[in-house]
């Protein structure tokens, strides 16, 4: 799974041009500065997970983590294993620090996560029962593509360590962000069921984001438009991170698995999601299930579950 996460990324066509080194001066800029929330482009501080950022080579950097025990992802048990999104999260904070400090330092827009690759090694997932667990994250920058001199897209791959053992690996390729769509209408008269957060392995009844929609298919319809990690800001089109949630929780509930099954997550983003009204449909396989999620009659995302074995 760990190389599958490092490997599966999907890479543009016909990249016209790869950079590979990042200059000196960059560096010597932004490596004084100490990470903010602000910087990190985040809504308040308590989302905050990624505390410092060093580089140790040309494409090499090493980071430090705070996970909170009370993440709203997290379940409120007194020991708790985080949520593997929370791997995710980190990792693209790690990517938006790596933008504004060493790609594309006072550049707009960022960046934005479109393929999500994450691998978890089974039994060794930290459990806090204080307040935060403290990892360490090496990290590692590739596939830059540049066209007509501007970035245009590269992959950021994350290993995570908890008392110096690896515990996860999480690669995000980074694009430009896909425009953003409206909500697609559902019938006249639709009658939406939400499962209850326990059958697709949320926390409580705001994390969940599908529904029953006709025919008994599975839509996303998240129950808080606003969610402060899977939605911040109320954005038009869904991130990847919510549409990787949406895949995590439609196979949950198809396969009847709980959330501590889950040994890795994938999807990726061929056109924009929008935040309401998408279907999912799940196609078990031989290593948990692979999904899809249809906008407007197209496959808008693809993705899969990796499941423990009963």
């Amino acid at each position: 799974m760990l190389d599958r996460a490092v490997h599966e990324v999907a890479l543009a066509e016909e990249p016209v041009a790869a950079a590979h080194r990042i200059s000196r001066e960059q560096d010597a800029e932004g490596s004084g500065e100490p990470l903010t929330w602000r910087s990190l482009r985040l809504e308040t501080m308590a989302c905050m997970l990624v505390m410092t950022l060093r580089r140790r080579g040309d494409r090499f950097f090493e980071a430090q983590c705070q996970w909170p025990r009370l993440h709203p992802l997290n379940e409120r048990a007194t020991a708790v294993s985080h949520h593997p999104l929370i791997i995710v999260e980190s990792t693209r904070q790690l990517a938006t620090a790596v933008q504004n400090r060493y790609l594309r330092p006072g550049q707009e827009p960022l960046l934005e996560a479109v393929s999500v690759n994450l691998g978890l090694h089974a039994g060794t997932q930290p459990i806090e029962s204080g307040s935060a667990t403290r990892v360490s994250v090496r990290v590692m920058l590739s596939d830059l593509v540049l066209q007509a001199g501007a970035l245009t897209s590269f992959r950021v791959t994350a290993e995570y360590l908890h008392a110096g053992q690896p515990f996860a690996t999480c690669a995000i390729r980074f694009a430009s962000a896909p425009a953003e769509t409206g909500p697609l209408a559902l019938a006249p008269g639709s009658t939406l069921l939400h499962p209850a957060a326990a059958a697709v392995g949320a926390v409580s009844e705001p994390d969940v984001l599908l529904a029953r929609g006709p025919q008994g298919r599975l839509v996303i319809v998240p129950r808080d438009p606003a969610h402060p990690v899977l939605l911040p800001g109320r954005p038009a089109g869904l991130p990847a991170l919510a549409v990787l949630e949406a895949g995590r929780q439609a196979v949950l509930l198809s396969s009847g698995m709980t959330a501590r099954a889950v040994a890795g997550l994938y999807v990726d983003l061929s056109s924009p999601v929008p935040v309401r009204g998408a279907a999912v449909d799940v196609v078990p396989d031989h290593m948990g299930a692979r999904f899809a999620v249809t906008a407007a009659g197209q496959v808008a995302a693809t993705g899969a579950v990796t499941l423990l074995g009963p």
